[in-house]
């Protein structure tokens, strides 16, 4: 497929110029899925800026009917979004427990040692990187939030600031730091320059190095609803069958792939530079790209039905919070993930179902919801006032949460899981 340079511009008099894919030009006619508008979903209220104007921006959600890549339209940049962030990945310990495993088993696959080169892009604060290092393998993290950066320096964990692409990989590679391993885990998805991301990893990645990149699956977005997974952060939403393509398009062949259960259900794909590496198709690959065919990715009408299913899960969880307020019953929310977000503005929960939620980032206590403004407190809280449920708003972690916050049960508390169908558990 020939690339395009994706022009996201509509036309100036207001008429019915359409914005185009990302990827690969096509205009984006098609709608996946219609959200209404919605605040950044990282952008936590401080109380002294409860009543000034806050912005909201669509949450229109398109497919391309030449690539079939689902992606939101770029409304506000990257540094809007990225430069300072409120994600910090080492707050889950499920979370760092993959990141460990991850680093085990391609040390072991690809034999790196203190001769290889490990690059991270969105490295975060370290939560990966910091195992590479404990085995003595060099590394460096890109990470554009400054905030978070920081906080991987002071680990000891070499990390630039930047907004990963083309330049800064030739950059990179000219300073002799090209990568055996170039590790991506959410953040494709955070890329509105696509194929400016995807040429920079050709660029940085050794002849013979192997990319890993992890997003969440299309397929088990549709299949189990997860449409809080939609919001400004994430500007595209991957199958198979589109990502497979992204990469040839850029010299790269995806030779491997695993399916995760991590954030509902992730992908994780190997690339490698495409001379030679056909030959090496994992028979997994394939049987993902087959299935992923006979369940229609590959066609446009098997995008079309999504947005019908969303509104039913929306309808679900209303009416289970209405009957238990109806009933004087008290709930509150555990997170203030990106998702908990998309969900509270979409469905309209603020405080007249949620009392407060609860989040073990200092970086959001104290703070508000964006556009739903419920009170963000530490988590003690809930053992202070003994809610009678408490809605998990990060459900990708509902059994590490389940666990921690098992307490709730000495007074008769209980769960409550929104996605794919709102679900109490004793």
């Amino acid at each position: 497929m020939q690339v395009a340079q994706a022009d996201t511009r509509r036309s100036t008099d207001g008429t019915a110029g359409h914005a185009r894919c990302r990827f690969c030009g096509h205009a984006l006619r098609y709608t996946f899925l219609d959200l209404g508008m919605s605040p950044l979903c990282q952008s936590h209220i401080e109380a002294a800026k409860l009543n000034h104007m806050e912005p909201f921006y669509p949450l229109h959600v398109r497919v391309c009917d030449g690539c079939f890549l689902v992606q939101l339209e770029e409304y506000v940049s990257p540094a809007d979004i990225f430069s300072d962030y409120a994600y910090f990945s080492s707050y889950s310990d499920t979370w760092l427990e993959h990141a460990r495993r991850y680093v085990d088993t391609m040390t072991e696959r690809l034999g790196l040692g203190p001769e290889s080169r490990v690059v991270e892009l969105a490295s975060n604060d370290g939560y990966l990187l910091q195992y590479f290092v404990k085995k003595g393998i060099p590394v460096l993290g890109v990470e554009p939030a400054a905030n978070v950066a920081a906080v991987a320096v002071e680990k000891g964990i070499p990390t630039i600031v930047e907004f990963f692409g083309e330049s800064v990989a030739r950059r990179l590679v000219a300073e002799g730091k090209a990568a055996d391993l170039v590790v991506g885990n959410n953040v494709l998805a955070h890329v509105p320059d696509l194929n400016g991301f995807v040429e920079g990893i050709r660029v940085l990645l050794k002849p013979h190095g192997v990319v890993t990149m992890e997003f969440p699956h299309l397929m088990r977005l549709i299949d189990e609803n997860q449409f809080d997974t939609i919001y400004h952060e994430h500007f595209s939403y991957f199958s198979y069958v589109t990502v497979e393509q992204v990469f040839a398009a850029h010299g790269l062949t995806i030779f491997d792939v695993e399916e995760l259960p991590t954030h509902g259900g992730s992908l994780r794909i190997y690339a490698s530079h495409s001379s030679g590496a056909g030959s090496r198709i994992t028979a997994r690959a394939r049987e993902l790209k087959d299935r992923e065919v006979a369940a229609g990715f590959s066609r446009l009408e098997s995008y079309l039905s999504f947005e019908e299913q969303v509104r039913r899960t929306k309808w679900k969880l209303l009416e289970l919070l209405i009957t238990l307020k109806g009933q004087g019953k008290t709930i509150v929310g555990y997170g203030a993930p990106g998702k908990g977000n998309t969900l509270l503005n979409y469905c309209g929960i603020r405080t007249d179902f949620l009392d407060y939620t609860v989040d073990r980032s200092p970086y959001k206590q104290g703070k508000y919801t964006p556009g739903t403004h419920i009170p963000i407190r530490p988590v003690e809280h809930v053992r202070e006032t003994k809610p009678d449920y408490l809605l998990i708003l990060p459900w990708n972690l509902k059994e590490e949460i389940m666990r921690q916050m098992a307490y709730i049960r000495e007074w008769g508390g209980q769960f409550i899981v929104p996605i794919p169908d709102a679900k109490v558990y004793q």
